[in-house]
């Protein structure tokens, strides 16, 4: 397993700047952030994809810094009602997998998107429970309707462009945001289909990160380490649904930290354990968004606490049996 960082975390830096600080934690490959939520700062496809002179500057500098590219990495809304919105988000979409196929980068990342209520709506509606039935109602529109017949196009799309992986992100607000809702996607449209598994986001839902690496085996395309603590005194009060900013730690449900700070060693052991057992040996990608600790000392701590557990070897052959 590779020790990796979503590069986005030094988007204020220099993309050469950027890759300096990631060597000197120790990381050993990168995720790039090509547009919508998590920007372009080091990598822009409108121009890589139109100036070859960029682009060759872009691989050279990976080169020299002595890096590979684990993920393309452009979290959006394609299915946003309004349509400026999604198109745009659709538009960045499409231009990563083109430039993934420049550069040899087998995996996309991304959301899986959210509707509206209806052709009409102007706000994403993501459900929560099925009664009143109008909300059943929204939701088989939104399946069968929109993100099925989107979905299908995007596989076909990304198969025509030599992109093997698009990594839906689990992520409550979006229609994928659990195990159940990544394969139904899954098994609807095709196995290009699978998990960037970031098990902060299922923490906080009550999921067993380890159920989930088992039952979704094979479609873990990449993962994300990022921990989440659960604040017990506020859930037992108000449960783990929560719109607070996430600036507002002391009052929240549960806040993102660094890994170690919402689980500890042990449980981060038996995560890559777990995916040792179902054959993932790519990337885990640090990404980090602690508000309680600096952007340096969270991803140190981060760095140190993965670099003694990652499985550098491959598996042995069993002499003892």
């Amino acid at each position: 397993m590779k020790l990796g960082l979503f590069l986005v975390l030094f988007g204020d830096k220099t993309f050469e700047q950027a890759l300096d600080l990631a060597k000197s934690f120790g990381i050993e490959i990168v995720e790039i952030g090509t547009g919508n939520y998590p920007g372009n700062a080091h990598c822009n496809p409108e121009i890589l994809l139109n100036d070859k002179n960029s682009l060759e500057t872009f691989k050279k500098t990976l080169g020299k810094k002595g890096f590979e590219i684990s993920a393309l990495s452009c979290h959006g809304n394609p299915l946003h009602p309004d349509k400026t919105i999604a198109e745009a988000h659709k538009d960045v979409q499409r231009k990563t997998i083109l430039l993934a196929e420049k550069l040899g980068v087998k995996t996309v990342i991304t959301f899986s998107g959210c509707p509206g209520d209806s052709k009409d709506a102007k706000h994403p509606n993501w459900v929560t429970c099925p009664w009143p039935e109008d909300f059943s109602k929204i939701v088989q529109w939104q399946w069968e309707e929109v993100a099925i017949p989107y979905w299908k196009d995007e596989v076909s799309f990304a198969k025509k462009h030599n992109v093997q992986q698009i990594a839906l992100e689990m992520h409550p607000g979006f229609i994928v945001y659990n195990t159940e809702t990544l394969l139904k996607l899954r098994n609807a449209v095709g196995e290009e289909i699978g998990a960037n598994f970031d098990p902060s986001h299922l923490f906080w839902q009550g999921i067993d990160p380890m159920a989930s690496v088992r039952k979704l085996g094979k479609a873990i395309f990449h993962v994300h380490a990022k921990d989440t603590k659960i604040d017990i005194y506020n859930t037992s009060v108000n449960g783990v649904l929560d719109t607070k900013t996430y600036l507002d730690e002391i009052n929240r449900s549960w806040v993102f930290r660094t890994i170690g700070y919402g689980h500890g060693p042990d449980f981060w052991k038996d995560f890559i354990s777990n995916l040792r057992l179902i054959g993932y040996d790519g990337t885990l990608s640090i990404e980090h968004e602690d508000s309680l600790m600096s952007t340096n000392e969270g991803l140190k701590k981060a760095v140190e606490l993965l670099k003694d557990i990652l499985f550098k070897e491959s598996k042995p052959k069993a002499w003892w049996t």
